[in-house]
């Protein structure tokens, strides 16, 4: 469509005709006539259209609008020209072989194309010569009208000429100016066809940076547009190729329950949420948009479709709540194979994956704490109850110390034995599980389909084994300080005790030497002193053990080791602990080596040697056998000192060398006890890089004590 105005080129042919035959000026110096088509134009005001795209007026459609015109202007030769740059550059031609230099390109300020040009009026020359520089240097005829764009500019000229001079009737006249607007509406054709191409383009590259997916149909259901987006979801053809969509409720979708057919019912969808199955089994999630496209009557031409991917949106969703759902579970759990199966529960279940397994590190191997299996899975799977270090995938994992991915067990040199997979189980992953001091654990989870390896999943399953981590750590943490709150108690009072009762006796016996008269001081003070001697040297006895114990501990006790005769000072020490009960019915047997030489602290090793006859003599039954031993095995010597007391519980062996704690098997003897026997006894040994425990079965109770013979 054109546009009228200033510089008009629509005009009808017996416009132009009339115009022609009217009294028209001279343009001289060619001899010619310029007809006074336009008051002003914006080619005559120094501004020249912009150049036509090479593609506008293709050269086909231009030579036959140039042999037209010559046709209809009975003439010779005819041209059509565009401006580009400062020349007029050949677009169609007829009869132009033997001018065709002068006239492939024209000088744009020295031909009479350009006067068409600069003054966007049409110019008729019926001199006797021809300008030079325009065809040929001697007289001839030419005839041109301005070809213009839709906004009016002036684009180029059409022009017939004759290498004669000759006279243009007003009918040949208005067949130019009739050519020139034909020219003129396939250059608003073309360009309005180049426009909406370009349009196209530019609508066709913006859909195609879109994260959603668009396609639209006709009002037939056919598709007709898809951007890329679209393509890389469901392929070239989203609505006729998607199969097995899903909506919420996991209920099919009909072909025409999809957004398009839905829209061209005239529906419109907002925000539906869809779900699609992909040839991975993976579930991916969508929101979608439809609404009709109306035409000017109002009835549904079409239908327009968006969907947006929000599955990694929805697995983030997924992940925080798996996350949340671990905090729970282990919040409310006391300890780690507690929360194993809720924790497991929420993994499988957040990674739509089949089965999970939580392995813990105990003595050396790791051993399953924990399994779970999806509701439905077949069950059997088997799962050893321990592995060994680098064995199998919890094994490795724990070796290794870092995730590992196996896209597919069930291959041949499988971390996983053929009987676990059984054909079931592919893809694994293993994630090691960390406290402060190193790996713990290891959480393993196993899919039923081959799964490529996911940063995603690896990550969120590190952040779960984190928080297994922390939990452990945290429980460990927690024991302790009720370990050390209750020791705390249980020491202080022991220690109130064992303080308690000597000051006690001290006390009381002071009293009675401060009463009594003086036969009876002569009578009984002996003895009365010798109680509170004996009671003073018990309270001294436990200050000190107090003070090395905690010298030890605190890394100040100095333990000088220099060879000695182990043999020797137990000997000693058996011989007055049989003075010291003697009357007692408790008998101590003795089997000692004549000598038996390692490097230690010979103070130390006594007081030793004494605590444990002392325990020995108190905890044996009346009537019941205490028995010394001492002897060399390999590079080590062993003494052995077992009670006829029944045998410590398991559960209280350990507790007996805190310092806190007193079975109450025992029986009170001549030989009293500061109850941190055993505690300082293990400081020294581990002082001389020995080893000390407790044994035994029902015939009573034996310490065990290990020292190096040689120095280390």
């Amino acid at each position: 469509m054109r546009r009228e105005g200033p510089g008009d080129a629509g005009r009808s042919g017996r416009t132009h005709a009339a115009e022609a035959a009217a009294p028209a000026r001279t343009a001289d110096p060619y001899g010619g006539t310029a007809v006074d088509e336009h008051a002003r134009s914006p080619a005559a005001a120094g501004f020249l259209g912009p150049t036509p795209h090479r593609g506008v007026l293709t050269s086909g459609s231009a030579d036959q609008l140039a042999a037209l015109t010559a046709r209809a202007a009975a003439a010779p030769s005819a041209c059509v020209q565009f401006v580009e740059g400062d020349r007029l550059r050949l677009y169609g031609s007829w009869g132009v072989a033997a001018d065709w230099d002068e006239v492939i390109h024209t000088d744009l300020e020295s031909s009479l194309g350009g006067i068409v040009v600069r003054t966007g009026q049409a110019l008729v020359v019926t001199g006797d010569r021809m300008p030079a520089g325009i065809v040929r240097e001697h007289g001839g005829a030419y005839l041109g009208y301005p070809v213009h764009d839709r906004m009016g500019l002036v684009l180029g000229v059409c022009f017939a000429y004759d290498h004669r001079p000759r006279q243009w009737t007003a009918e040949q006249i208005a067949a130019v100016a009739e050519a020139a607007d034909v020219a003129t509406l396939l250059i608003g054709e073309q360009l309005a066809r180049h426009e909406l191409e370009q349009q196209h383009r530019f609508l066709d590259a913006v859909l195609d940076s879109l994260h959603d997916g668009v396609a639209a149909c006709d009002a037939d259901g056919r598709v007709v547009f898809v951007n890329e987006r679209m393509r890389r979801l469901w392929g070239d053809s989203p609505v006729e190729d998607v199969t097995g969509l899903a909506d919420g409720s996991g209920m099919s979708l009909r072909r025409e329950e999809l957004g398009l057919f839905r829209a061209l019912r005239g529906e419109r969808v907002r925000d539906e949420p869809i779900a699609a199955h992909g040839r991975s089994r993976r579930t991916r999630f969508f929101l979608m948009d439809a609404q009709p496209i109306r035409g000017l009557d109002g009835r549904v031409v079409g239908a327009v479709q968006a969907v947006q991917d929000v599955t990694r949106q929805r697995r983030a969703e997924r992940f925080r709540s798996c996350e949340l759902a671990v905090t729970t579970a282990l919040a409310g759990t006391p300890s780690i194979e507690a929360a194993g199966p809720r924790v497991l529960e929420a993994v499988v279940a957040t990674l739509d994956w089949v089965h999970a397994e939580l392995w813990m590190v105990d003595d050396g191997t790791i051993r399953a704490a924990a399994r779970w299996s999806t509701p439905g899975w077949p069950s059997g799977i088997p799962v050893p109850e321990r592995l060994a270090y680098g064995q199998g995938l919890a094994g490795r994992a724990w070796q290794v110390d870092k995730p590992l991915w196996i896209r597919d067990v069930g291959r041949p040199q499988s971390l996983i034995s053929p009987d676990t997979s059984a054909d079931r189980l592919h893809t694994a992953l293993a994630i090691p599980v960390h406290d402060g001091s190193g790996p713990i654990g290891v959480l393993t989870v196993f899919a039923d389909s081959v799964e490529d390896p996911e940063d995603e999943l690896v990550a969120l399953m590190s952040g779960i084994a984190a928080h297994l981590g922390q939990f452990v750590e945290r429980r460990r943490v927690e024991d302790l300080q009720r370990q050390l709150t209750r020791s705390k108690n249980e020491y202080l009072a022991l220690i109130g005790h064992e303080l308690r009762t000597p000051l006690t006796s001290i006390s009381a016996y002071t009293e009675l030497l401060r009463e009594a008269d003086e036969p009876t001081l002569v009578r009984d003070g002996p003895r009365l002193i010798a109680v509170i001697e004996r009671n003073t040297n018990q309270l001294r006895e436990i200050i000190n053990e107090l003070l090395e114990l905690s010298a030890l501990d605190a890394g100040h006790a100095d333990v000088r080791r220099t060879p000695m005769d182990l043999a020797e000072v137990v000997r000693e020490v058996v011989d007055r602990a049989r003075v010291a009960i003697d009357g007692a019915p408790v008998v101590i047997d003795a089997d000692l080596p004549g000598e038996l030489i390692l490097p230690g602290d010979r103070d130390r090793l006594r007081h030793i040697v004494e605590n444990l006859l002392g325990s020995a003599v108190r905890f044996s039954p009346d009537g019941g056998h205490v028995a010394v031993s001492l002897r060399s095995t390999g590079r080590a010597a062993e003494l052995a000192v077992s009670d006829a007391a029944g045998d410590v519980p398991h559960a209280e062996r350990e507790q007996l060398f805190t310092g806190h704690f007193r079975t109450s098997r025992g029986h009170d003897r001549v030989l009293p006890g500061s109850g941190l026997g055993l505690t300082l006894s293990r400081a020294v040994v581990e002082k001389h890089h020995g080893s000390i425990e407790l044994t035994g079965g029902d015939s009573g109770t034996t310490v065990l004590v290990r020292l190096p013979l040689d120095v280390r």
